[in-house]
C-alpha cells in the first residue's frame, strides 16, 4: 500500500505531540502523589520515654501513630512537645497546705505545755543550721515513727527552701520562728510584726500555709507586744516550751539525754535545735527513755488536739 509522504509526516508530528503530552501528564501525576504522600511532611511524633511509652501529656490519638496532616495543613515549625510544659505547670502549681488536727476547745493562745494528765509530749526544734544534720535528725525521728514540730527561721528557708517540703513530707509540723532569729522582745512593734510576717510569707509560698504556731525568737515566752503582733499577722497560737535542755551549747549526747529525761513529763514541750550533732546523736536515747517512761512523742498540734 502506498502511503502519502505528507500523511506520514503529519502522523509522526501528532504522535510526538501525544507522547510529549502523555509524559507531562505522567510527571504531574507523580508530583501530585508526592504532595499527597505524608512522607513529604514532618510528622510531629509524641515524645517517648526510655520504656517506649508515649508521654501521657499527649492527648489521646496523638503521638507516633497519629495520622499525618493533610496536604493543606502547614507543617509545624515549633519544637516537638516533650512534656516539659506539663511538668513546669505542675511545679508552679500552688502548694497544698498540710492538714492539721483541730485543737481541743479551750486551748490557750500561748501554749507552754499540753495536758499534764496525758502521756504525750512534743519534741520541737528550732529550724536552722546545717541541712545535712537537720535531715539526719528528721530521718532518725521518722525511723521511729515520730513527728517533730520544727519552728523554722525564715532566713534559713531563703537558703534552704527545699527543707520546708522535706519537713512536711516526713510527717512533721512546721511553725514560724521569725525571719532572722533576733531578740524580738526588744524590737519596736512594727519591726517585730515584720519579723513575723516575713517568715510567714515564706511558709505560705513554700507550703501553702503560714503554719499554726508562732514561737518568739530569743525568748521562752511571748511578751504582750509580741503576742499582739503575732495575732496581727494571723497566728492564733504561740508555742512556748517548758523543757530547755540547751542543746545549742553542744553538750555530749549522754548529757543531753539526761537533761531531757530528767525534766520531761506528760504534756511537756521540749525545745531542741536542728543543725547540732549532739542532738542527732542523743535522739535515739531520748526516744528510748521516753518509751520506758510511758511517754509518746507527738507533734504540737497532736499534743493539743
Amino acid at each position: 500500500m502506498t502511503v502519502d509522504r505528507r500523511t506520514v509526516l503529519r502522523t509522526t508530528v501528532k504522535l510526538a505531540a501525544l507522547a510529549s503530552a502523555g509524559g507531562l501528564l505522567t510527571a504531574c501525576g507523580d508530583t501530585g502523589r508526592r504532595r499527597a504522600d505524608p512522607g513529604s511532611f514532618a510528622v510531629r511524633p509524641g515524645p517517648v520515654d526510655p520504656s517506649g511509652t508515649v508521654d501521657p501529656a499527649w492527648p489521646a490519638g496523638e503521638g507516633p501513630a497519629s495520622p499525618a496532616p493533610s496536604a493543606s495543613a502547614p507543617p509545624s515549625d515549633g519544637p516537638a512537645p516533650d512534656g516539659s510544659a506539663a511538668r513546669a505547670a505542675a511545679a508552679s502549681a500552688p502548694p497544698v497546705p498540710p492538714v492539721l488536727p483541730p485543737l481541743a476547745a479551750g486551748t490557750p493562745f500561748e501554749v507552754a505545755y499540753g495536758p499534764r494528765t496525758g502521756r504525750n509530749v512534743a519534741l520541737t526544734c528550732h529550724g536552722s543550721g546545717d541541712p545535712a544534720l537537720a535531715t539526719a535528725l528528721l530521718e532518725t525521728a521518722e525511723k521511729r515513727g515520730v513527728g517533730l514540730t520544727v519552728m523554722v527561721v525564715g532566713s534559713w528557708l531563703d537558703q534552704q527552701p527545699q527543707m520546708a517540703r522535706r519537713i512536711l513530707d516526713g510527717g512533721h509540723e512546721l511553725g514560724n520562728h521569725t525571719q532572722n532569729h533576733q531578740n524580738i522582745s526588744a524590737m519596736s512593734p512594727d519591726r517585730a510584726r515584720d519579723e513575723i510576717a516575713q517568715c510567714a510569707e515564706r511558709l505560705q509560698r513554700l507550703t501553702g500555709s503560714i503554719g499554726r504556731w508562732f514561737r518568739p525568737s530569743a525568748a521562752q515566752y511571748a511578751t504582750p507586744m509580741v503576742r499582739e503582733q503575732a495575732r496581727a499577722v494571723g497566728y492564733e497560737h504561740v508555742l512556748a516550751f517548758d523543757v530547755d535542755p540547751r542543746d545549742y551549747a553542744d553538750p555530749t549526747a549522754a548529757e543531753l539525754q539526761r537533761r531531757v529525761l530528767n525534766s520531761v513529763r506528760g504534756g511537756s514541750v521540749v525545745a531542741l535545735h536542728l543543725g547540732h550533732r549532739c542532738t542527732v546523736d542523743a535522739l535515739p536515747g531520748i526516744l528510748d527513755g521516753l518509751a520506758k517512761a510511758g511517754l509518746t512523742p507527738v507533734t504540737a498540734s497532736r499534743l493539743c488536739a
